[in-house]
C-alpha cells in the first residue's frame, strides 16, 4: 500500500536466538518507516535512518527495481558515521563495529546485470565537467561507499506475486516459488553476516544496549537536524568528564599557593595527561576536533579559576606574614632595654621567614611593601636607639648611686656611678654635642658593653630584666641582713661605718 504502515521503528517482540561463532546470541529485528512518508519532514527521515544506522550490526537497504542517485545520497549519513567512528587506528578498539550494508533490490526481472554489478555501477564515479556541487557530493559518497565495499553485500528478490494489493492475504504456498526460495536464502544470508553489537571492543548485553540507545537518542534530539557531530559530542561527553576529572585530580595535588611557573608547569603536565587519555578513548575523527577544543576550553576555564585561587591564597599568606613582621617590628621599637643586636636578629629572622614562606604571584608586590616597611622600622629604631640608650645610662647611674649609698653602702659603686653620671650629663655637654657623642670611641665602647650585657643568644635581658632585678634585690637585702648579724666581722668591701655615740669602748646596754 502507499500509506505508511510502519511508524518510526518497530522491534520484533521477542529476540531470535542464533548461535554465532559458538555463542548463543539474541538477535533483534528492526523495521523502520520508509523514506518520504506522507506528512513527514526530511529531518524526521534523517533521524530514523541515523538511529537505524548506529544501532544495527546489519543494515538492509531495501530498494525497488534499481539504484537511483537519490538512494545513494540518502546513505550520506551512514557514510559519515562510518568515516567518523569506524576508521580508528589499527590495534585499538573501534568505537562502533561497522554495520554491514546489505543492498536488497526487489525487481520483476532477473535477467541482465546482476545486483552486484548494479551496485558496482551505481557506485562508480560520474564525470562532472561542469563542476556541479550536487554531483561532487554524491561522487564523494560513492567513493566512501566503494571504500566500504568489503563491508557490503548485494542481494535480489523477485516480486512475490503479481497481485500486490493482496499480498497480506496470501499464504506462502500461493506466492511465487522463486520468491519464497530467495526469501529463505536472504534469511540465511542475514543470519550468517549478523554479529553482536560491539561498542569499544565490547559485546553489549541487554541493559548496555538500552543505555547505548538512550545515548543515541539524546544525540539525535540535540539539534534541529541530526548530525554526526552531535553523536560524537554525546558519546565523548563521558570521556570528557573523565579527562576533566583527571585534570582536576592532578591539579589538586598542588597545595596552593605555589609559584606561577610551578603552577604553569603542573597545568601543562596535567593537560598533556588529560589529552593523552582522550586520545586513547575518544569517539570520532573529524568531529572529535570539536570535542578536543571543548576539552581544552574546559581545562583552560578550570586553570583560570585555579590561577585566581592561587592569587588569593598567595595574597592571604603574604598578608599574614607581612602583618606578623610588622607587629614584630612594632614590638622591637618599644623594647624596655634597647638592643641593636636584638633588633637585627628579629629583622633578619622576619625577613628570612617572609622570603621562605611567601610564595605565589603576590610575592613580588609584598616584597616591595616588606622592604619599605623594614627599612622604615630600621631607620626609626636607629634614630631612637642612641637617645634611649643615653637616657637609660643616665637613669642607671642614678640608680647605682642610690644603691651604693643607701642599700649596700658600697663606696666604690657610688663613686663609679657618680663618675658615669657626671660624664654623661656634664662632660658631654661641655665638650661634645649630643650627636657627636655617638661617634666617639668611648661611646662605642659603652654601646658594645651594653649590647653584650643586654642581649646574647643565651640571655635576653629585656625579657628577664624584672625577674633578675627582683632576685638581685632579694640577694642584696639578704646580704645586708647577714652583715649586720656578724659582730666584729670586717667586710672585705669598703662599707660605710657609723661610729657609736659616747666612744667605741662604751658597753652596749640591752
Amino acid at each position: 500500500m502507499r500509506d505508511t504502515k510502519t511508524k518510526g521503528i518497530w522491534v520484533w517482540g521477542s529476540p531470535v536466538e542464533l548461535v554465532i561463532d559458538g555463542t548463543k546470541v539474541s538477535v533483534l529485528y528492526l523495521d523502520t518507516e520508509g523514506f518520504e512518508s506522507v506528512g513527514k519532514s526530511n529531518v524526521y527521515d534523517d533521524r530514523i535512518f541515523a538511529l537505524a544506522t548506529v544501532m544495527s550490526s546489519v543494515l538492509i537497504y531495501n530498494l525497488p527495481e534499481t539504484i537511483r542517485e537519490a538512494d545513494i545520497s540518502r546513505l550520506s549519513f551512514a557514510v559519515e558515521i562510518a568515516e567518523e567512528f569506524y576508521g580508528r587506528v589499527k590495534g585499538q578498539d573501534v568505537a562502533f563495529e561497522p554495520a554491514k550494508l546489505l543492498w536488497l533490490i526487489q525487481r520483476d526481472f532477473l535477467q541482465g546485470k546482476s545486483v552486484q554489478e548494479m551496485v558496482n555501477e551505481a557506485l562508480r564515479r560520474v564525470p562532472n565537467d561542469n563542476g556541479d556541487k550536487n554531483i561532487n557530493q554524491i561522487n564523494q559518497i560513492r567513493e566512501s561507499l566503494a571504500i566500504m565495499g568489503d563491508n557490503s553485500t548485494a542481494f535480489s528478490l523477485p516480486q512475490p506475486h503479481l497481485q500486490r494489493t493482496k499480498l497480506c492475504e496470501l499464504k506462502d504456498s500461493e506466492l511465487d516459488p522463486m520468491y519464497v526460495k530467495k526469501r529463505e536464502q536472504l534469511k540465511r544470508l542475514v543470519a550468517s553476516i549478523a554479529r553482536p553489537k560491539i561498542v569499544q571492543g565490547k559485546h553489549l548485553n541487554g541493559k548496555e544496549f538500552v543505555s547505548f540507545l538512550k545515548q543515541i537518542l539524546e544525540a539525535l534530539n540535540q539539534g534541529e537536524i541530526p548530525s554526526t557531530g552531535s553523536l560524537v559530542e554525546v558519546f565523548n561527553k563521558a570521556i570528557l568528564e573523565r579527562c576533566l576529572k583527571l585534570y582536576h585530580q592532578r591539579m589538586d595535588r598542588l597545595g596552593l599557593p605555589v609559584p606561577v611557573d610551578k603552577l604553569q608547569q603542573a597545568h601543562d603536565e596535567s593537560k598533556k595527561e588529560a589529552r593523552k587519555l582522550f586520545d586513547e578513548q575518544h569517539f570520532g575523527h573529524h568531529h572529535a576536533e570539536q570535542s578536543v577544543l571543548k576539552l581544552d576550553e574546559e581545562m583552560e576555564k578550570v586553570y583560570r579559576n585555579i590561577l585566581l585561587a592561587n592569587e588569593y591564597q598567595s595574597s592571604k599568606l603574604c598578608e599574614a606574614l607581612y602583618t606578623k613582621c610588622e607587629d614584630l617590628m612594632d614590638q622591637l621599637q618599644v623594647l624596655r632595654l634597647p638592643s641593636m643586636a636584638k633588633f637585627n636578629s628579629g629583622f633578619l629572622r622576619c625577613n628570612q621567614s617572609f622570603e621562605e614562606d611567601c610564595v605565589g604571584p603576590s610575592k613580588e608586590a609584598y616584597e616591595k611593601r616588606m622592604m619599605k616597611m623594614l627599612g622604615k622600622s630600621r631607620s626609626l629604631f636607629i634614630k631612637d636607639y642612641n637617645n634611649r640608650l643615653f637616657n637609660w645610662l643616665v637613669a642607671f647611674s642614678l640608680v647605682m648611686v642610690v644603691v651604693g649609698r643607701f642599700i649596700i653602702k658600697f663606696i666604690l659603686l657610688e663613686i663609679g656611678a657618680w663618675m658615669m653620671f657626671i660624664f654623661l650629663e656634664t662632660y658631654t655637654r661641655m665638650f661634645w654635642s649630643a650627636e657627636s657623642l655617638y661617634y666617639n670611641p668611648a661611646w662605642h665602647f659603652i654601646v658594645a658593653t651594653w649590647e653584650t650585657i643586654v642581649y646574647s643568644p643565651f640571655l635576653d635581658l629585656d625579657r628577664w630584666a624584672i625577674p633578675i632585678g627582683v632576685l638581685l634585690m632579694i640577694l642584696l637585702l639578704y646580704w645586708r641582713c647577714c652583715e649586720r648579724r656578724k659582730h666584729g666581722a670586717r667586710s672585705l668591701l669598703p662599707l660605710y661605718n657609723k661610729p657609736h655615740k659616747g666612744g667605741s669602748d662604751r658597753p652596749r646596754s640591752d
